[in-house]
């Protein structure tokens, strides 16, 4: 699975979350789960990020979309077993990289946990 694929995927794996909830997830929201610092995107990551400091915050963006993953997750897991493992695939591939999704997902929070209390560790 490619860096790209992997972001549709669980975009559209969240956006659906979101749509079953009722909860609501703006364009801006969707786009910004794209966003990658040191790598190209489909659109200018610097633009992106001032739009969406201007109208969110971020915190907040953080827990609603990290929710949505883990419960997206949850449904796929009972759903299909396929899916699940292609979750896990994209989950993998992207933290590869410098992108906001696995963030969001919490592997990159346990990593800095892991950091911060000075342990050394290979995860």
């Amino acid at each position: 699975m490619r860096v790209l694929e992997a972001k549709d995927f669980l975009a559209q794996q969240t956006a659906e979350q979101a749509r079953l909830e009722g909860v609501a997830l703006s364009e801006l929201e969707k786009r910004m789960m794209y966003f990658v610092e040191n790598e190209e995107m489909r659109e200018d990551p610097i633009a992106l990020n001032e739009q969406f400091e201007a109208e969110y915050d971020t915190d907040e963006y953080e827990a609603k979309i990290h929710g949505l993953l883990h419960r997206a997750y949850a449904r796929v897991k009972k759903e299909n077993p396929e899916t699940a493992r292609q979750w896990k695939e994209a989950i993998r591939e992207m933290s590869k990289g410098d992108h906001y999704l696995p963030v969001l997902w919490g592997a990159v929070s346990l990593l800095r946990t892991i950091l911060l209390s000075g342990r050394r560790m290979i995860i």
